[in-house]
């Protein structure tokens, strides 16, 4: 991810119902650049170049051995063709060469899709935060997995 990418990730956070970071968050998360792992997925135009628009995209921070992912998204119209998981295979094999050995997110407690996702990917539940998320409120699942 560049700052260039960051209108449209904008954009792919406020379709999907993420908790809203907007622009100057992912824009300081970029600044970070030595703790944080940031990708974007992109749908190649008819020529197979990169210039498509962006399908999804994550963003993650390494603290010490660990790994927190802290938002996953695509588009809706590139959903169930593997992108969500590839960001996540991409993020967790990125942390595990920078030395991480455990990931964790937060995930809406309703949000069966992302669990569902995040379970093939080797998330597990880990615990409950209670009242994590705002508009609407709600509780999290703390899902983790080894590296």
């Amino acid at each position: 991810m560049t700052e260039h990418d960051l209108l449209e990730v904008v954009e792919i956070e406020e379709a999907s119902g993420l908790s809203l970071w907007g622009w100057e968050a992912y824009h300081s998360e970029l600044m970070q650049r030595s703790d944080t792992l940031m990708f974007v997925a992109r749908n190649l135009n008819k020529n197979n170049l990169r210039s498509g628009r962006i399908a999804g995209f994550i963003a993650s921070r390494l603290v010490a051995d660990e790994l927190h992912v802290n938002n996953v998204a695509v588009r809706n119209e590139f959903r169930r063709l593997g992108i969500g998981r590839a960001l996540l295979e991409t993020v967790i094999k990125e942390g595990a060469r920078r030395g991480s050995r455990h990931a964790f997110l937060e995930v809406r407690a309703s949000n069966r899709a992302a669990q569902a996702l995040y379970g093939r990917c080797g998330f597990s539940g880990a615990g409950l935060r209670k009242n994590y998320y705002s508009d609407p409120r709600e509780d999290a699942l703390v899902m983790s997995r080894e590296v």
